[in-house]
């Protein structure tokens, strides 16, 4: 289907250009949100008609969006999952869980503009895209990690990979400082049975006390 586009859209077009694109995705997407008309001659004469409003409009919508991109630019996002020791999540993180906590922080977020190229199913520090507008896009991180505590060592640069490693290497320094405990223990146990009196039985051991003949 052939359309003249009401707005830019990231790899297809800029404002006013007419292209071809599939019928499902102008009928499902481009046409019900208003983004594009079909390209029609009386829909192209529309177009040209109100350019210059439809301009103007688009120059304030994005002003607006790149003063909130100010903010939002780089911004982390903790997200609080359950997951199994090797990081793998029991569920997923979707583009609404990241709007929906961006909006408790009082990001204006909608779930349509978080743009993710599949579901987070790991622990771990994940790149995201924000389209503020069609000409203002901003990349977040979502911080997922099983606890708050967890969260801020990730966000310092370590890896759940690294934290795993770092509880392995302390617990085995622990079982070999409770073995050493142990030996020691056994040592000084020893050394006080070495150490201590002989007891000699009696009628021995007397040098007067000779054999009968």
């Amino acid at each position: 289907m052939d359309i003249v586009l009401l707005e830019r859209i990231e790899k297809l077009g800029q404002m006013g250009e007419v292209v071809k694109v599939r019928d499902g995705y102008a009928r499902n997407f481009l046409l019900p949100q208003g983004k594009a008309l079909r390209a029609s001659k009386a829909n192209i004469a529309r177009f040209e008609a109100e350019r210059a409003h439809l301009e103007a409009k688009n120059a304030e919508a994005r002003a607006e969006a790149e003063a909130a991109a100010k903010s939002l630019d780089g911004k982390q996002f903790v997200v609080i999952r359950a997951a199994s020791e090797a990081g793998a999540l029991y569920g997923s993180v979707a583009p609404r869980d990241i709007a929906d906590i961006a909006r408790e922080q009082g990001f204006a977020i909608d779930r349509r503009q978080v743009v993710l190229d599949r579901p987070i199913k790991d622990l771990g520090l994940h790149d995201l895209r924000v389209q503020l507008h069609p000409e203002v896009i901003v990349t977040v991180k979502a911080n997922v990690a099983r606890s708050a505590e967890e969260a801020e060592m990730q966000a310092s640069g370590k890896s759940i990979q690294e934290l795993r490693a770092e509880e392995e290497a302390a617990a085995e320094f622990e079982i070999a400082e409770l073995f050493d405990d142990i030996g020691s223990a056994a040592d000084e146990d020893r050394d006080d049975r070495d150490s201590g009196p002989i007891d000699v039985p009696e009628g021995r051991g007397d040098s007067d006390d000779q054999p009968p003949t």
